[in-house]
C-alpha cells in the first residue's frame, strides 16, 4: 500500500545482508552470543508515516500478510517510543514491503528501526540514538543497527555495534521462499555453538569465516541448497542472517548484472548495492532533521 495524501510522508527501510555469522557461545540465560558484520543495502521497503493528534497507532494496511496489527513490529515501535518519551502524538502507519518475510535480509527490524527514527523526529520528542537504539533492542536484535544506519561490526546479541567502513560492492541476491523460525534453528543439535572467536582484522583479510546456520538449513531445506548451486557458478554463495536469503558478492554492477541474467527467475533474484550508510539518513537530513555521523574508523 501507498498512502498519499496530505500529513503523509514516506521513508526508507533498507535491508541488510549478514556477511559472516559466527556463533561463539552463550550467555548465562541462554542467549546466543553472534560475531557478524552487517552490510546496509540501497533497496528496501517504504514506510509511510502521519502524525495524529489523538495518541492513537493506527496501522494501515497488512505490512506482513497474517500479522495482526498489535504484533506487527511497526505498531510495536511506535507504542514503545510512546510510552518511552510519554508523548501524547500518535501516528497512522503503512508499508511499502518489497524485502521478503524469512528471508534473513532484515525487513521488519527495518521497519521498525524507521519509525523510531523517523516518528522520532516527526513528533519532536528528541530521542539520542542511543535512546532509540535500547527501544529497539527490545523489538529484535537487529533492530539496533538499522537505526543507528551504519555498516557495523557486531557483538554479543547482535547489540554492540562498531561501526565499519565497507568498500564498493554490488550483490546478487535470490529468495528461495524458505522460511523456518528462527528459535527452531537456534534448537538444531547440528548448529555449532562454540566457534572459534574471530576479529575485525580476521574479517579485513578475506578470510572465509561463513554462517553457522548455512549447513542447517542448506541440510534441511532442498530449495536452500539448490539456490547455492545456482549461484555457485558465480562466486562464492553465502547465506545472510537465520533466514534462506542468499547472495553472492561482486566488485561492479555490470558484473552483477551479468550474473543477474543467467538466475531463475523462481528465486526472484536481484541486484542491489552496498549503502555505505543508510538511505534513511539521508532522508532525515533531506528534510532538516540533525543526524549525528557514526564515528567510523578510517
Amino acid at each position: 500500500m501507498s498512502p498519499g495524501g496530505d500529513g503523509w510522508s514516506a521513508w526508507p527501510a533498507p535491508a541488510k545482508l549478514n556477511l559472516f555469522l559466527r556463533i561463539p557461545g552463550r550467555r548465562a540465560d541462554g542467549y546466543h552470543l553472534l560475531q557478524t558484520v552487517f552490510r546496509l543495502l540501497d533497496w528496501g521497503d517504504t514506510v509511510h508515516l502521519r502524525v495524529r493528534s489523538d495518541g492513537r497507532i493506527e496501522r494501515h494496511g497488512d505490512t506482513v500478510p497474517g500479522v495482526a496489527p498489535e504484533d506487527d513490529l511497526v505498531v510495536r515501535a511506535a507504542r514503545a517510543l510512546q510510552a518511552a518519551t510519554g508523548t501524547p502524538l500518535g501516528a497512522d502507519i503503512g508499508v511499502d514491503k518489497r524485502i521478503p518475510a524469512g528471508g534473513g535480509f532484515g525487513g521488519g527490524s527495518s521497519d521498525a528501526a524507521t519509525v523510531l527514527r523517523a516518528l522520532d523526529a516527526l513528533w519532536g520528542t528528541g530521542s539520542t540514538v542511543e535512546r532509540l537504539a535500547r527501544i529497539g533492542l527490545g523489538l529484535g536484535a537487529d533492530v539496533p543497527v538499522f537505526v543507528h544506519g551504519a555498516n557495523a561490526w557486531a557483538e554479543g546479541v547482535g547489540e554492540r555495534l562498531e561501526p565499519l567502513r565497507l568498500p564498493p560492492a554490488w550483490y546478487l541476491l535470490v529468495d528461495p521462499g524458505v522460511q523456518v523460525p528462527t528459535a527452531e534453528l537456534f534448537q538444531a543439535p547440528e548448529l555449532t555453538r562454540d566457534a572459534a572467536p574471530v576479529t575485525i582484522a580476521d574479517f579485513a583479510s578475506g578470510r572465509q569465516l561463513g554462517n553457522a546456520f548455512e549447513p542447517v538449513l542448506r541440510g534441511r531445506e532442498p530449495a536452500v541448497d539448490a539456490a547455492f548451486a545456482a549461484l555457485a557458478r558465480f562466486g562464492r554463495p553465502r547465506l545472510t542472517g537465520s533466514g534462506s536469503g542468499c547472495f553472492v558478492e561482486f566488485a561492479t554492477r555490470a558484473e552483477a548484472e551479468a550474473a543477474l541474467a543467467q538466475v531463475p527467475t523462481g528465486l526472484a533474484p536481484r541486484v542491489a548495492a552496498g549503502a555505505p550508510r543508510s538511505p534513511l539518513l539521508d532522508a532525515l537530513e533531506g528534510r532538516g532533521f540533525p543526524v549525528p555521523a557514526p564515528q567510523v574508523p578510517a
